[in-house]
């Protein structure tokens, strides 16, 4: 399943180490990840979200306020019968192990570039593979997966049709235009709204859209703070504007759209 980054060539798995034919080896951590992020491939000594980041988006996510999300994902995912589903941009691995549990027959694998995050993903969630690695260059074979699911994460749609068998289905969530607007109006005097347009990803078809709405309402400042923290809004907030907002309690709006799309080569 898993490629060399350095040559390509495929990995074996021996004892506790990936080992391909050109004798490059990648250890599996003690959390039980593999890291196949080469420095090369690298953008700043530690790429992705860094640690306060995903601390937030973890203790967030697991209060549940996105639930519903997971839930439209996985009822996408479920008629798909898909058996391999790679999570890319997985982040701390909430999405990927809702995943896992309403499929529990699948192979699922989930990849992000932070070293941080899938170090808590693997060491939360045994029975899916992780690792680290660039969603630009995803380290696993050809027509590797049924489904692909890609929440909020950047891709390259060459990647994504190499890696899907034919026929196979690619599960997309990205916001709406109402989208913690409330946030957004707190920091811009002008808010522009994400546009809904379907996504036109070269290689593949659109098959269908699920729109999801529901707003926050909150009874605790420290649940806002964390909601903050994990978007890039946070910039351009001060840490008193924070904490000045966060006390308001605001209900916040989340809109999201979950497309399912699929190999537009399928009847090839």
């Amino acid at each position: 399943m898993y490629l060399c980054p350095l040559c390509h060539n495929p990995l074996a798995l021996n004892d506790k180490q990936y080992q391909c034919a050109n004798r490059h080896s990648f250890d599996i951590a003690r959390e039980g990840y593999v890291n196949l992020l080469p420095v090369q491939q690298k953008n700043s000594k530690d790429p992705g979200d860094n640690k306060e980041m995903m601390l937030a988006r973890r203790a967030f996510l697991h209060a549940g306020w996105y639930a519903p999300l997971a839930q439209a994902v996985c009822d996408t995912l479920t008629p798909l019968a898909a058996q391999s589903i790679l999570d890319t941009g997985c982040g701390e691995g909430y999405y990927t192990a809702q995943v896992k549990q309403a499929l529990p027959a699948a192979t699922v694998y989930g990849v992000d570039i932070s070293k941080a995050a899938i170090k808590f993903a693997a060491k939360a969630n045994s029975a899916i593979q992780f690792s680290v690695a660039s969603v630009y260059q995803l380290p696993f074979a050809a027509q590797s997966f049924d489904a692909i699911v890609r929440i909020y994460a950047p891709s390259k749609p060459e990647e994504l049709q190499r890696l899907l068998k034919p026929g196979g289905h690619l599960v997309t969530v990205t916001p709406g235009p109402q989208h913690l607007l409330q946030i957004k109006q707190a920091v811009y005097d002008t808010v522009r709204l994400h546009s809904d347009d379907v996504e036109a990803i070269n290689g593949f078809s659109h098959l269908n859209r699920q729109r999801l709405q529901y707003q926050l309402s909150f009874s605790q400042p420290a649940d806002v703070l964390a909601l903050i923290q994990m978007v890039p809004l946070a910039w351009k907030f001060s840490t008193e504007q924070k904490q000045q907002f966060a006390a308001t309690l605001p209900q916040i709006d989340v809109d999201f759209l979950v497309d399912l799309h699929q190999r537009s080569d399928a009847n090839v």
